[in-house]
């Protein structure tokens, strides 16, 4: 029987056994951690104490195609919080009053996740000096709140040409998972629309950083090391700002007039100009426009909110990409060349306009604009005086071949699809035919098939065809040209530190219209009567260059009718190709027309007067 002492002895010993064990494994475990992973760990522990700040680099310039600056850069005062003050809301409530914002604003950009741990959050910039001396003298009353420069985006000429250039702004989820945004993170000020965004890879440019060691709390305490961000690159557009800026003003009067007469709801527009030869866009305008500068350092919920208001008429929307309308009368130029290049009508032929055509029975009779009738009236007549009568009859014989051919011709005049220009957010419009009707009344059979009434809508530029501004004048552009589509394009190049070009944007053929010398000549002839003889004579007297044009007045459900007009000159050498519209505007040769003639005054180096002009034409 075993004593009380051999009992204890022997738990001693199993008790020194686990401590050496213990002990053991400890042993070995510090020895893994400081033998086997000893880099590992101290690499955590080097990033537990030292933290990489970004530091943004200067965006590249926008200049016009004269090198005039449209977007540069600028130093201004901005106050940055650190991210810590975030729960602090006296101090916040006291910067929201000095600032003069809205507290919940203040709130929402210093408590941003969306930027890096330590990054201190601007809350304002373009702050007065008097705010800085305010701040400087109560700093302890604003812990960790500084006055730094900050650099931002300048438009030197103001809010001409904001939807070609865009703005900028944070960058969002979206944005950040598209591919070409692989590099960038939470925070970084981006291109969101126009020019920023398309050539956001260029204008960006390679951030700088600091690499901060910071204490157990997260402060930090110095710099280890820096490097200077490197500048973006500048581009030069194809834009001129002159005739840009004659443009505007052109789309702001003829708004005007559409008011003064008896279209008080006429409040949008846009109009495009391009060269004829190239594609280059030398001026692209979109009404109402808005302003860049409202971007500036962030916009507030309550502007945001104001852009997008459905009574605002979107501003922030490109209409000449981005809207498509009925094209009304300028789209009789594509019915002229397919009924010409298909035999169903001639210089040479002769229609009779009562002003009701009946061609598919009484039951289904047409009106032309002109109730009382033109009529004997001929091909070239048609086109001058815009006689809808006319365009029937070649859409009838044209549906009757069975080839939906107008809707071909329509293709290659580059319609019902993009034209590929480099601006987001160009739409396709609309070529209908059989297959879409079919598709769009899926859900209704009896209205699925396409009727003779359907291309003889379609022949007037009515029915369901939709086309965009820049794509009715690139297809005038394609008529002066000799029938080459070519591809609209805003970027002329790309410049280096010096200034020297290191890209250069290189003409493109879309599409071949594919028509003869003779057919084009017919058309561009008949055009040419539009603007001298018929419904756009009146905006285009006494001009001092011959113009090949068209007017265009496009009824739209629920709305007053749309204006239209569309051109090139100089009839002789097409150089400029131009069209424009306005929403419920009116008459296309009254108040289409005479913002036209202005655009394409200041092209051809003749005096911009803005004119009245009559014109009761669709």
């Amino acid at each position: 029987m075993s004593t009380y002492q051999e009992r204890l002895r022997h738990r001693y010993a199993v008790l020194a056994a686990a401590f050496l064990v213990a002990l053991g494994v400890l042993f070995i475990r510090l020895w893994s951690m400081q033998v086997l992973s000893g880099d590992e760990f101290a690499a955590a522990a080097e990033n537990n104490r030292v933290r990489e700040i970004a530091i943004e680099a200067p965006r590249g310039r926008i200049l016009d195609r004269n090198g005039e600056p449209l977007v540069t850069n600028r130093s201004t005062l901005g106050v940055t919080v650190p991210p810590t003050a975030m729960n602090d809301e006296d101090l916040l409530y006291r910067l929201s009053v000095v600032l003069d914002m809205p507290y919940d604003d203040v709130v929402e950009r210093v408590s941003s996740v969306r930027e890096a741990p330590l990054k201190p959050r601007l809350v304002a910039v373009d702050v007065p000096m008097r705010v800085v001396a305010y701040l400087a003298e109560h700093q302890t009353d604003f812990p960790g709140v500084e006055v730094s420069v900050v650099p931002v985006r300048e438009y030197p000429h103001g809010m001409l040409a904001a939807h070609v250039l865009g703005y900028t702004g944070e960058i969002s989820e979206v944005q950040l998972e598209e591919t070409d945004m692989a590099d960038y993170a939470f925070g970084d000020i981006v291109g969101k629309s126009g020019a920023e965004r398309q050539y956001e890879s260029v204008l960006q440019g390679l951030k700088g950083y600091q690499r901060v060691e910071v204490d157990a709390m997260g402060s930090p305490r110095r710099v280890i090391d820096e490097a200077e961000p490197v500048a973006g690159r500048d581009i030069m557009l194809t834009i001129d700002i002159d005739v840009q800026a004659v443009a505007e003003q052109a789309l702001v009067d003829a708004l005007a007039d559409a008011r003064a007469d008896e279209f008080p709801n006429a409040r949008a527009g846009a109009a495009v100009a391009l060269d004829v030869r190239t594609g280059e866009v030398l001026a692209m305008a979109s009404m109402p426009t808005y302003d860049p500068t409202l971007f500036t350092g962030g916009i507030s919920q309550v502007e945001w909110d104001r852009l997008n208001a459905k009574d605002s008429e979107y501003p922030l929307n490109n209409r000449a990409i981005q809207a498509a309308y009925p094209p009304a009368s300028t789209f009789k130029v594509v019915t002229a060349l397919a009924g010409l290049e298909h035999g169903v009508t001639s210089t040479g032929s002769s229609y009779y306009c009562t002003g009701l055509w009946t061609g598919m029975g009484e039951e289904w009779g047409k009106r032309c604009w002109n109730r009382r009738g033109h009529g004997s009236i001929g091909f070239t007549g048609g086109m001058a005086h815009s006689c809808d009568t006319v365009y029937y009859e070649i859409g009838h014989e044209l549906h009757k071949r069975g080839n939906e051919e107008l809707q071909a011709w329509s293709r290659r005049f580059g319609l019902g699809s993009t034209l590929g220009i480099d601006l987001p957010g160009e739409v396709e419009g609309r070529v209908p035919d059989a297959a879409w009707k079919a598709e769009f009344n899926r859900n209704y059979p009896e209205y699925r098939a396409w009727l003779p009434g359907d291309t003889v809508n379609i022949s007037i530029g009515q029915g369901d065809m939709l086309t965009t501004p820049l794509q009715m004048a690139a297809a005038f552009a394609g008529i002066g040209n000799g029938g080459e589509i070519m591809r609209p394009y805003v970027l002329k190049e790309v410049l280096d530190s010096k200034g020297e070009s290191v890209r250069t944007s290189e003409p493109e053929v879309v599409q071949e219209i594919g028509a003869s010398e003779a057919n084009l000549r017919a058309v561009h002839e008949s055009l040419i009567a539009v603007t001298t003889q018929g419904t756009g004579a009146s905006a285009f007297r006494s001009f001092g260059a011959t113009v090949a044009g068209k007017t265009g007045t496009a009824e739209v459900y629920g709305r007053d009718d749309y204006a239209w007009f569309t051109a090139y000159a100089p009839a002789e050498d097409p150089r400029y190709a131009v069209a424009v519209v306005l929403e419920q505007g009116g008459h296309g040769g009254a108040i289409a027309g005479p913002a036209a003639r202005s655009i394409l005054a200041r092209l051809l180096g003749l005096p911009v007067d803005h004119i009245t002009a009559e014109d009761r034409s669709r």
